[in-house]
């Protein structure tokens, strides 16, 4: 049998094809594990947190904030007689005020600094499913069981806040006062499964529902964690904060 010249080159050829297809795929491989395999710190990002009656204490590899959930701005849900009691002076037409005031809490959350994916997703619960930077707690997108914010949105305070029957002030969607403080884009707090929240901006663009996972964040670079971090974003529309529940496994609450 005689072997031409051609041959040879069209065995390197494909040769060298295979080869780098095997290179690239083993990439995709190496940088999925890389991803996977990160071992994430938000120990870091705890200087951030200041607030009314709000400190935190390291245990491990835990934090424990306890908070008063007092929010460091005005509303109109503070006793009048409180100086930071305002009236309602926001942009929405159908604004009305809930019967309830602002009160002192006590609020107990252990959350990981290390945070990491569940195996399995637990949905978040009615009530605190979280804490923001000034220590007022996160609620979800539920203003009662599976009962959107349709109509509980027009009785938040100028700066998208309100308190329930028991005085808790809360955030259900973006903390207006930390984003008009620190920027859209700015670290705005902590879920309790231990992973960022972050403000509606990323990289000069606004993050929409369709950038983000069923559970509203994904994996990308911020100012806070250069090699990138799963986060949350805060966004204009349902769910505003998080979706079909957490991406890590929550820490304790109570209260």
């Amino acid at each position: 049998m005689k072997i031409t010249k051609s041959f040879f080159i069209i065995t390197a050829l494909l040769v060298s094809v295979f080869i780098a297809c095997s290179n690239e795929d083993d990439a995709e491989v190496l940088e999925e594990e890389t991803i996977l395999e990160t071992d994430y710190d938000v120990s870091s990002i705890l200087s951030k947190f200041e607030g009314t009656g709000l400190s935190y204490a390291i245990n491990g590899n835990t934090v424990t904030f306890t908070t008063q959930d007092l929010p460091n701005h005005t509303s109109p849900y503070w006793p009048a007689n409180n100086v930071l009691y305002e009236a309602y002076n926001g942009t929405n037409n159908n604004w009305h005020q809930n019967p309830n005031q602002i009160a002192t809490q006590n609020i107990v959350l252990s959350i990981t600094l290390n945070p990491e994916e569940a195996n399995n997703h637990q949905a978040t619960p009615l009530g605190p499913i979280g804490i923001s930077r000034n220590g007022v707690v996160f609620f979800n997108q539920y203003a009662g069981p599976d009962q959107p914010l349709t109509n509980e949105i027009n009785s938040f305070d100028q700066y998208l806040g309100h308190p329930t029957g028991f005085g808790m002030y809360h955030y259900h969607i973006e903390p207006a006062y930390l984003t008009s403080e620190f920027g859209d884009d700015a670290f705005l707090g902590l879920l309790s499964d231990g992973f960022p929240v972050y403000g509606p901006l990323e990289g000069g663009k606004t993050i929409s529902n369709a950038d983000l996972d069923a559970y509203h964040g994904h994996i990308s670079i911020t100012s806070d964690f250069p090699e990138g971090i799963y986060h949350y974003h805060i966004t204009g529309g349902d769910p505003y904060l998080n979706g079909n529940g957490y991406f890590g496994t929550p820490g304790n609450i109570s209260r």
